[in-house]
């Protein structure tokens, strides 16, 4: 039994989410004593595919390089997941990959060109055929069993470690595949900032639509999240308002973040926010309404005006 697990990365880093899909696929292999393999395809990723090889439990990384796969489109990666998957000196039992925006393009084309179906949002491996995964917004676990000869798995970042990088794999290249010429890249704009990332920080400052303005957002979050060393968030709402760009969001429709520290200021909790952050280790939540929903989850619940509560933290911070 063989585990194809598919890198995330941008041609020179591995991601994180990439060493969470590692451990994930370890539980799988561990019922049957499986090896781990990855793929990285991309353009120039010698650096990445060393990364690789280096995590703890792969046997061995595939490395795919073409001009094509530069970009990460996805007709050309499926095209070259398809290539190892269709070698017939290779067998592979599963398919795993994180459950990122690059993840969710890849998995549904490969299950549909094998005619499988697809397991999403994999939060737990009880056996080598069933998983357990989220639905109706986190409010319910449902247990999923596969009767597919290749199982295609999607894996929920934050339900797994990250694995560690103290292995020595095997580099073996492999077939890029063909140029799908179904798609062009066109541009990539990219949102700079010298804070941790959002899904990757141990502390996250979120914003809800009780800040009232983008200028708020900013004017009270900001010093507190640069405080505490921490990534900034929003609720849709917020997001939807015009406070904080799309990349900030945290909820089902947005990223899913298990921080140590999570801080909700002036967000209500619906269901939809609840199921992206709801497994943070420590959950504080800033409202003046005492019958938000946010206060279900919150560790700490602090009732009390925003506009006068953080500044406060801030200052207490000093």
């Amino acid at each position: 039994m063989t585990i194809l697990v598919i890198a995330d990365h941008d041609n020179t880093t591995l991601s994180k989410a990439t060493l969470n899909a590692v451990s994930a696929a370890a539980v799988v292999a561990a019922f049957e004593d499986g090896a781990i393999e990855i793929l990285v395809a991309g353009y120039n990723v010698t650096a990445v595919a060393e990364q690789a090889s280096g995590i703890e439990g792969v046997s061995k990384v595939l490395h795919a390089d073409a001009s094509h796969l530069e970009n990460g489109l996805a007709e050309n990666v499926e095209r070259a997941v398809l290539a190892v998957l269709r070698d017939t000196s290779r067998r592979y039992s599963h398919v795993v990959v994180a459950a990122t925006a690059f993840g969710k393009s890849i998995a549904p084309r490969i299950a549909a060109q094998l005619d499988v179906a697809q397991v999403s949002d994999v939060i737990a491996v009880v056996s080598l055929d069933t998983f357990e995964r989220p639905i109706y917004a986190g409010n319910a676990v449902a247990t999923v069993q596969s009767m597919d000869p290749v199982k295609i798995l999607t894996i929920r970042t934050t339900a797994f470690p990250p694995a560690e990088g103290t292995g020595r794999a095997a580099i073996e290249t492999v077939s890029a595949g063909d140029d799908a010429g179904m798609s062009r890249y066109v541009s990539r704009e990219m949102t700079k900032s010298e804070r941790p990332e959002l899904t990757a920080a141990q502390i996250v400052v979120s914003g809800g639509r009780g800040l009232g303005s983008g200028e708020n957002y900013q004017g009270i979050l900001a010093p507190l999240a640069d405080k505490l060393g921490a990534a900034l968030g929003a609720s849709r709402a917020a997001v939807d308002a015009g406070f904080a760009p799309n990349n900030y969001q945290v909820g089902q429709t947005g990223k899913i973040v298990a921080p140590q520290l999570y801080v909700a200021v002036g967000i209500s909790g619906a269901i939809q926010h609840l199921a992206g952050m709801k497994d943070s280790k420590v959950i504080v939540a800033i409202n003046r309404d005492p019958e938000a929903p946010i206060f279900s989850v919150a560790d700490f619940a602090i009732e009390g005006d925003l506009f006068e509560v953080v500044p406060s933290l801030v200052k207490a911070l000093d």
